[in-house]
């Protein structure tokens, strides 16, 4: 079985990383494509050993290709997604467009994988928020054994997460810093060298951004409409990987040990949590590895069924590309089974 993949926004970060990985976990392809906007035609990325030439996503014919993987903005998504739905290629889009369409699946693999079902209606597949995605992962396997009430959630998001203008937008105002220069701030409202900030896409009208509005919506949609979510998004000077500090109240006991011992056994997570200096995980330590880490796990005294625990993963990855491959595989290995 192989199949024809093309990658839409083959030269920004998430979509040279859907190249790693689809290389990396050996994607059962035919052949792969890298498309992008037509200034960046003839564009060379990096697939495995070789490299790939970058064609015209507006000059591109989708009949025959499998599996779309799309990284390339809303704005291509709204324009394209449909489109080539119809040509019989199946869309994984990263971007939110598509996220809350109730004909349209949001996948987390190892959390709703029967939800995949449903994409025959538009032949599109939505990938969750980078933030969302890490926290489904790590909500899942205790909500399976003890329902959760509410969930408060803190996010500590790397710049990445903003696209490569970012990163370096964060690299140049630190040398700026460093050697004197003037500090120019043009991607973020604010400085993001040596700051946070509190402030992650555009605000709604009850104060919420639509970040944070993401994080409500999109858990309510993976795992459970009932529980309730509210989240503060901070965007802050790491170049990878979000972190997450995220407060549980279930509706009945759930030790510590209990908690570990169950996250310890789930798909996707690994459990950093020693209670010394260093004995948990940070931002550098998850950048560039698949799985979700999950430390400093604790009980909240403050409430009766309370837990306290800290989520990092490589929003690049699990928050992004990651995901977006183990749907295509999920895929093919449930649905198209392509002979």
């Amino acid at each position: 079985m192989s199949y024809k993949v093309a990658v839409v926004g083959a030269t920004g970060n998430v979509g040279r990383e859907m190249l790693n990985i689809l290389h990396e976990r050996q994607f059962p392809f035919s052949e792969v494509v890298a498309l992008a906007s037509r200034r960046s035609v003839g564009s060379e990325v990096t697939f495995g050993d070789t490299t790939l030439k970058c064609k015209n996503l507006d000059d591109y014919d989708f009949t025959g290709t499998d599996i779309a993987l799309m990284s390339a903005g809303g704005a291509i998504s709204k324009e394209w997604g449909e489109k080539i739905g119809k040509t019989g290629c199946v869309v994984i889009d990263n971007s939110s467009h598509f996220r809350m369409d109730p004909d349209v699946p949001l996948i987390v693999p190892e959390v709703n994988p029967d939800a995949l079902a449903g994409y025959t209606k538009k032949n599109i597949i939505a990938n969750p928020n980078c933030s969302t995605a890490q926290m489904m992962v790590a909500l899942k396997p205790l909500h399976d054994a003890v329902k959760i009430k509410r969930c408060v959630v803190s996010t500590y998001q790397s710049v990445s997460g903003s696209g490569k203008d970012a990163m370096e937008e964060l690299w140049t105002q630190t040398r700026a810093i460093f050697v004197n220069d003037p500090v120019e701030t043009n991607i973020y409202p604010k400085q993001i060298a040596f700051n946070v900030i509190p402030h992650i896409d555009v605000f709604m009208k009850n104060g919420d951004t639509k970040e944070e509005w993401k994080m409500v919506v999109e858990t309510g949609k993976i795992l459970d409409p009932d529980i309730r979510v509210t989240a503060t998004c901070v965007r802050v000077p790491v170049f990878v990987s979000h972190s997450e500090s995220i407060n549980l109240e279930f509706e009945r006991d759930i030790t510590v040990a209990r908690a570990r011992e169950i996250l310890r056994e789930a798909p996707g997570i690994m459990v950093i949590d020693k209670h010394e200096d260093g004995g948990y995980i940070t931002p550098i330590d998850a950048a560039g590895e698949f799985a979700t880490y999950i430390s400093r796990i604790r009980k909240d005294e403050t409430v009766k069924h309370g837990l306290n625990l800290w989520c990092v993963s490589d929003n690049l990855l699990k928050g992004a590309a990651l995901n977006a491959v183990q749907i295509a595989e999920l895929l093919c290995r449930e649905h198209l089974k392509k002979g």
